[in-house]
């Protein structure tokens, strides 16, 4: 026969092999098997041991005595005397009888349970004779007759060659008749006992097994018929070379082809890979002694168990050897290609079975394409999914069993690997030196991890990896107890609970291993490709599940699908909402870790390793790139750009920040999250909650730093990106930082209002978001780079231990301004002047008197409210806080005009009318220290102001003179005097002018000039209103009640009024009253002494504004009438001149 083996590649079944209680089918098999199983035996003619392998019979001892000799009929083969001993030692005496039964008992034997060499020999040729004897062949004729005719192959042969029952093995998977089945399966255990007995293998393999040496076994050393061991040799060659090991023999097709058909048609029984089966024939027993023999459930059973501590390693050796084959073509699995056939038939999975190792036939397509037929919605039947999942697992366990990771991981494994092998933890520890996480890795290593576990498919199933189901079973009983097992929601489950309290470390590591090749193609996350994979084909030209394409390779389809995720109505050729959901997922997910980011990770590999190479925890790597943004490369620094604007519309996706955030989004924020469809409202509501009591330390910490990235471009701030885009276009072009584009559109806001523009030129929307980003900004010194930049030094020195957030900073550099360099000092004077105009932006007030303004102020615009605030400042309603607070402001107003927007626009004209020179000595962007209101509060004693501007100064008086830290003039000269001779008023702060009256009743103990000058000032204020002097007053109040009603207050007249009651004797005053006018009197009378009047207008002015004023004026004009009646009455003093004296 030219060729016996004539065997397409397609999916043979396996038939049902005997089981352990023969039928009463299978009896008469035996029967007639038994009957001419009496075969005398003769000399070997056949493709024995002379036609094989040339000399063999020279190298069987006794060969020669044994082969010439025939045996009478009904010959048994225990009555050979070479046998009889090794028989009566093995065999059950009940076997004996039936030639078949004994020769299934020897050769079948223990290993280490030797026979005699003559019955080896005897042995052997008997199964050759059974093989090829034209007796065999008339039985094979009867018993299948039908089976005969339906095989064309086997119809075809000649009879009486022997090649019949060969051509029988060959196809047994397609005999379908019983009988016929039992007899074939049975001259199966025969001729797979040697190889030498297969028909048309020692043709095609002879070149192959001299050069791989596998022919060396002989008599002596191992038994003639166990030549399993040549065929395991050859097995293991084809191994080699397919993984590309140094040195392998590139075995000849046609041999190949023979080797993986032997290996096929073993598949269904165990017994018949004869070198596995002494193996493992113990590991058999020990493991699965339950299991049936047949359809490939042993090696199954045995498979599971390959990596028991208690397996015998040349059994996993074997087993390893059988998994490879089956990676090179499915067929060798008996389960898997029987539980397939149709399925495989149905989606055109088949290939060409003349080439037994082609494409189509390995393992690794037959999954990727019945993946891609569930993948699609397809059906493919439970039992093909059940065993494809037990290869997928296969897979995943054990990385030897794909020649691609073996041939390109193989110095990965030696460095970083080693030793694992036995824990099924090696292709997770390729994972994570994949990821980085343990050096470099080589990019051929890489992809074919990648292959791997697009072939494995573990994200349809977490079960399938192992490891990772073992690592995170206790996660998955308490976090994901809810999901079905199985469920590919499961590692969502799971990367959800990522570094939170339920996440075991373990179980972390094994995620992230995995998930980061799940993140380099879309379509490993089940749930995403069957939710996106149209809109993946209609935008983004993706290609079908197993299929690739170099236009749209795996990795950029899902940075397609995000792009088109957050498309307006108007930009079109938007994603369906389904498919949006899931990429919203991804994204949540891929923000836990940067190296989930193929393409984040590829655009910034430089400046990971240069800027952020100390960020290890969980979500740093991303903040500290974000932190460098100006300094990254420009591929990179586009990526973290596109991802901040991304989060910036849908903060979510940080899920870190939301796990920290949780709390304060359930109390504060809920609704917002709930109903949140990428406005950006989530993140305004945390930033606007940041200071709850609620607020946890790391949840602050995330928004304080989403806040500082928004300040690096407008375009990470969504809702003021979506306000105001136009208006920066139109505007502010060219601008890309967010401060300054803030900058740039209040400045326009302001000019606009200031010029009485008749249409603002920024938008309406705009400025409402503008103002949004104002109040936000102000709340952090942080959020303003310039100013940050220009007080580091000063915040460093002065404020160290103040916490950033609440603008506590900010107020801690308000408050130490005296101490700070000119450059901080010029930016918080331009800040103060920005926030009096507008009090909305200052922070802390706005924060301190929120509810004191919805008390008190409900009603007044924002520019008005401090304005409201002072008024109601001494309410018993007050919150002394906030009450503590408008004193500050109140503070920080006296000490420049600019500073207070009401003085400054009701003195417009009397400051550079009267405070000239004051103004001539400023500087810019630095304060006067309350020099031009000092200037108008003497103005205002001597009425001289506008009466616009007198009533702001005679509030400001009144303010001052219940505290002196309104007064900084005051505070400046007097600090040491207040010290020595007032402390404890001045520690008692009850601002009811305590420490003026101490000053003034001291006046004469005071030393610096300074001091005494502003005292004297006070004084002569204080004669200018009563309500100036609030000591006066409150003990004055009823006098002034009785006598002066009808007094209207102000320029002195009140304070005139009571000097006259004094000096009437009729009118009787309180006795305080009376004490404090007689004490005001004296210190008017010594401010007289040592503060004389300067000038002619001075001295007017201080008569006018004298209590004695009537008396004055009174002498002065009685005395000018007196020299007037003189001049009428005595005539010239001088002598009168003559004309001619004048004419001269």
């Amino acid at each position: 026969m030219a060729d016996c083996i004539r065997v397409p590649l397609l999916l043979l079944t396996i038939g049902i092999f005997s089981s352990l209680h023969p039928t009463r089918g299978e009896n008469n098999i035996n029967a007639k098997l038994g009957a001419n199983a009496d075969i005398p035996l003769k000399p070997a003619g056949g493709p024995g041991p002379a036609a094989g392998i040339p000399g063999a019979a020279e190298r069987v001892p006794g060969a020669g005595a044994s082969l010439p000799r025939r045996r009478p009929a009904g010959w048994k083969l225990a009555e050979e005397g070479v046998c009889r001993e090794d028989l009566t030692r093995l065999c059950p005496k009940h076997s004996w009888n039936n030639n078949l039964a004994v020769l299934e008992c020897l050769q079948d034997r223990k290993e280490e349970t030797e026979i005699a060499a003559e019955c080896n020999h005897l042995l052997w040729n008997y199964k050759l004779n059974l093989t090829t004897d034209p007796k065999f062949e008339s039985v094979a004729v009867e018993v299948c007759k039908s089976t005969i005719s339906e095989v064309k192959e086997c119809a075809a042969e000649e009879l009486g060659k022997g090649y019949l029952v060969s051509c029988l093995v060959d196809h047994r998977g397609n005999i379908s008749d019983y009988q016929c089945n039992q007899y074939i399966t049975k001259m199966t255990t025969i001729v797979f006992s040697d190889y030498r007995l297969i028909c048309g293998f020692m043709d095609k393999c002879r070149e192959d097994i001299n050069a791989l040496r596998c022919g060396s076994i002989s008599t002596g050393e191992k038994d003639v018929h166990s030549q399993g061991e040549v065929i395991a040799c050859l097995e293991k060659g084809l191994v080699r070379e397919a993984e590309e090991q140094p040195g392998a023999h590139p075995i000849k097709d046609e041999c190949k082809k023979s080797i993986m058909r032997v290996a096929e048609l073993s598949s269904d029984d165990f017994h018949l890979d004869r070198y596995l089966y002494f193996s493992c024939r113990e590991d058999r027993e020990r493991f699965c002694d339950k299991t049936l023999a047949g359809e490939g459930r042993v090696y199954k059973c045995l498979f599971n168990h390959k990596f028991e501590d208690s397996m015998a390693e040349r059994c996993r050796e074997a087993l390893t050897t059988r998994q490879k084959l089956i990676a090179q073509d499915y067929k060798v699995s008996y389960s898997l290609a029987k539980a397939c056939k149709s399925d495989l038939r149905k989606y055109h999975c088949s290939g060409d079975s003349n080439m037994p190792r082609a494409r189509e036939a390995r393992l690794s397509y037959l999954l990727l394409c019945l993946e891609s037929a569930v993948h699609r919605g397809r059906v493919v039947i439970g039992e093909c999914q059940g065993e494809m999942m037990d290869y997928r697992r296969m897979l995943m366990e054990d990385f030897s069993l794909s020649p691609e990771i073996v041939l390109h991981c193989r110095s990965e494994i030696e460095d970083h690997c080693s030793g694992l092998h036995r824990k099924r933890r090696t292709l997770h520890c390729l994972m994570r030196v994949g990821r980085g996480d343990a050096g470099a890795i080589d990019p051929n290593c890489q992809r074919a991890l990648q292959t791997l576990i697009q072939e494995a498919d573990p994200g349809s199933d977490y079960r399938i990896d192992r490891a990772l189901n073992e690592a995170c079973e206790s996660v998955i009983q308490t976090a994901c107890k809810h999901i079905r097992s199985g469920d590919p929601m499961i590692l969502s489950c799971l990367m959800e609970h990522l570094y939170t309290e339920k996440m075991v470390e373990d179980c972390e590591h094994r995620l992230l291993e995995l998930q980061y090749f799940i993140a380099r193609d879309w379509k490993l996350d089940p749930v995403l490709y069957s939710k996106c994979q149209g809109d993946a084909a209609r935008l983004c030209h993706a290609h079908r599940w197993n299929e690739t394409s170099e236009v749209m390779p795996p990795g950029a389809v899902f940075s397609c699908l995000y792009r088109h995720a957050y498309r307006s109505v108007e930009q079109g050729r938007r994603l369906s909402r389904d498919c949006k959901v899931e990429v919203h997922r991804i994204l949540h997910q891929r923000a836990l870790d940067v190296k989930l980011d193929p393409e984040l990770q590829r655009q910034c590999m430089i400046d990971l390793g240069k800027w952020c190479s100390d960020k290890t925890e969980a979500g740093q790597e991303l903040e500290c790139l974000q932190d460098h943004l100006e300094d990254l490369v420009p591929g990179c620094r586009d990526v973290v750009g596109n991802l901040t604007e991304l989060e910036s519309e849908d903060i979510q996706i940080e899920a870190l920040l939301m796990q920290a955030c949780e709390p304060v989004i359930q109390t504060f924020c809920h609704e917002v999250a709930d109903n949140q469809i990428n406005t950006g409202d989530l993140m305004e509501c945390l930033v606007q909650n940041k200071h709850q009591k609620e607020m946890n330390e790391k949840c602050s910490v995330g928004v304080t730093h989403f806040q500082l990235i928004q300040i690096k471009d407008f375009r990470f701030s969504y809702k003021f990106k979506t306000a105001c885009k136009e208006d920066v276009l139109k505007l502010c072009p060219n601008i890309k930082k967010k401060v300054d584009v803030v900058i740039c559109l209040s400045t326009t806001v302001r000019n606009d209002t200031l010029q009485d523009a008749k249409e603002q030129r920024v938008s309406i929307k705009c400025r409402k978001q503008l103002r949004v980003e104002e109040v936000e900004m102000s709340e952090d010194i942080r959020l303003e780079p310039e100013l940050y930049d220009s007080c580091k030094q000063d915040i460093n020195r002065l404020c160290q231990n103040v916490a950033f957030g609440n603008a506590q900073v900010i107020e801690c550099l308000k408050e130490n301004k005296r101490h700070m360099t000119q450059r901080c000092h010029q930016r918080i004077f331009k800040l103060q002047e920005v926030e009096m105009v507008d009090p909305e932006l200052d922070y802390q007030l706005m924060r301190v008197c929120k509810h004191m303004i919805r008390r008190f102020c409900s009603e007044s615009e924002g520019k008005n409210v401090l304005q409201c605030l002072k008024q109601n400042k001494n309410s018993e309603l007050m919150d002394p806080k906030c009450k503590q607070m408008i004193t500050k402001r109140q503070i920080t107003q006296n000490t420049d005009y600019r500073l207070n927007p009401v003085l400054r626009k009701a003195c417009k004209a009397d400051i550079p009318k009267f405070c000239q020179p004051v103004l001539n000595k400023a500087t810019a962007d630095s304060e006067l220290e309350g020099q031009v209101i000092a200037c108008l509060k003497l103005k205002y004693a001597d009425q001289r102001l506008s009466p616009d501007c007198e009533a702001q100064i005679q509030v400001i008086l009144q303010e001052s003179a219940l505290d002196y830290r309104l007064d900084p003039q005051l505070q400046i000269q007097c600090t040491q005097e207040i010290s020595r001779l007032c402390s404890e008023e001045a520690a008692a702060q009850e601002q009811t002018g305590q420490v003026e009256e101490c000053l003034k009743v001291n006046l004469l103990k005071i030393k610096q000039e300074g001091c005494k000058k502003e005292v004297l000032n006070m004084l002569k204020e204080s004669k200018a209103d009563i309500f100036v002097d609030p000591v006066l007053h409150t003990a004055c109040a009823l006098d002034i009640k009785h006598q002066c009603a009808a007094i209207p207050p102000g320029r002195g007249r009140q304070m005139s009024c009571l000097m006259e009651a004094l000096q009437d004797k009729r009118v009787r005053l309180q006795p305080e009253c009376k004490k404090r006018l007689q004490d005001r009197l004296e210190m008017w009378s010594y401010a007289a002494k040592v503060a004389p009047a300067e000038g002619f207008s001075d001295l007017a002015m201080q008569v006018m504004t004298s209590p004695s004023k009537n008396y004055i004026l009174t002498v002065i004009g009685g005395g000018v009438a007196v020299l007037f009646v003189m001049g009428l009455l005595c005539g010239r003093f001088t002598r009168r001149v003559t004309q001619q004296l004048k004419d001269r």
